[in-house]
């Protein structure tokens, strides 16, 4: 399971890849996994603001729909349009081309309560 070392973690499952004063956000490998397949992303509405932990957007799998939190508190200033026609993106590359939504102005003191790649590899060992 794939996890990369520039990203920021949250105990849902969510990842947060800071650029600057912005920010990428996705769901985990682990979280399309357990998921399955996804056949839909309701995208968030540009220009949303959203405080941390606040849901962000929702995932639908064959399985079930699922709420993607906000990992930072920011505003909605880019969505992955893709995933529109693509949701499996989320599955086939959860870290690069299945991202969900660009944060910009965000808190960048939100990040101190997240997890870095290794402490969210021995949260997920608790979980098996």
């Amino acid at each position: 399971m794939s996890m990369p070392n520039d990203c920021h973690y949250t105990k849902d499952h969510e990842w947060v890849k800071v650029e600057g004063s912005s920010a990428i956000v996705g769901i985990t490998d682990f979280a399309q996994s357990e998921l399955g397949e996804l056949v839909f992303v309701e995208l968030p509405s540009m220009g949303k603001q959203v405080k941390q932990k606040d849901p962000l957007c929702v995932v639908e799998s064959t399985k079930a729909a699922s709420d993607v939190y906000s990992p930072v508190s920011g505003t909605v200033s880019e969505v992955n349009s893709e995933l529109t026609q693509s949701p499996n993106l989320v599955n086939t590359e959860p870290y690069t081309n299945g991202w969900i939504a660009k944060l910009s102005n965000i808190n960048v003191a939100d990040l101190e309560t997240l997890m870095d790649a290794g402490s969210y590899k021995s949260y997920l060992e608790t979980k098996v």
